[in-house]
Parts: C-alpha cells; structure tokens; sequence
C-alpha cells in the first residue's frame, strides 16, 4: 500500500459506516458522492471497512484510472478512529492510515515535538 500513501498532496477520506466489500469501482464511486459528498476524481484516497473489519478497500483515482487496493486480514482487526456521530467520513493522514494497516493502536501513538520553522519548505 506504499505507492497510495507515499503523496504528499494525498488526502485520506475513512467513511464511517462499513461498507459491503463485494462493491467495485462504480458503487464506491457513488458513495463518495452521494454520501461523502466528496469529488472521485480529485485524487484523495477513499477507505472502506467492513463490519468484522477483517477487510479494507481503498479507492483512488490516479492519471487514466481508478484503482482499488485491498487488504484481507487472516487475522485480528482493523482499528477504526473514533468518529464525529453526525460526520459521513473521517480526513485522516498518511500516517494514521499506515498504523491501522500495520495494527498499530491509534490511541497509544504518541507524537512528540518537533521544530518547524514558518514557510520554509524543505
């Protein structure tokens, strides 16, 4: 899953309720709009959970196409973040993304300070 996350412009979109993992391209298409209320084509990674959550699907539209990344857990679970009630999906970073792929818990990650001097880019 390195070549979704490794944009640094990528935003991540987790949709709060679980989701059917026999949909494809079309009928995720049409709950980032309809109940997302987010644009497909605008390049942002779209995540799925089933309700076991044993299985994630993320949906992207990169240059030409859409693709679909898909993971099945033999076993344990996908952690899912703590959710807004009334929010339809969740903005998550890269980084959170990559802890709930490797199994690490979202509530023992602990960041520390780090420096970082206005408008410069590195």
């Amino acid at each position: 899953m390195s070549i979704i996350v490794a944009s640094a412009s990528r935003q991540f979109h987790l949709y709060r309720k679980e989701t059917d993992m026999r949909k494809g391209f079309d009928s995720l298409c049409g709950i980032i709009g309809r109940e997302m209320h987010q644009q497909v084509m605008d390049g942002d990674a779209f995540i799925f959970i089933n309700k076991p959550r044993t299985h994630i699907k993320l949906l992207v539209w990169e240059k030409g196409g859409f693709t679909i990344f898909y993971r099945r857990l033999e076993k344990g679970t996908f952690e899912v973040p703590a959710f807004n009630v009334d929010a339809n999906s969740l903005q998550m970073s890269s980084d959170e993304l990559n802890f709930i792929l490797q199994g690490i818990s979202l509530g023992a990650i602990k960041y520390r300070k780090r420096y970082q001097q206005p408008g410069t880019i590195c």
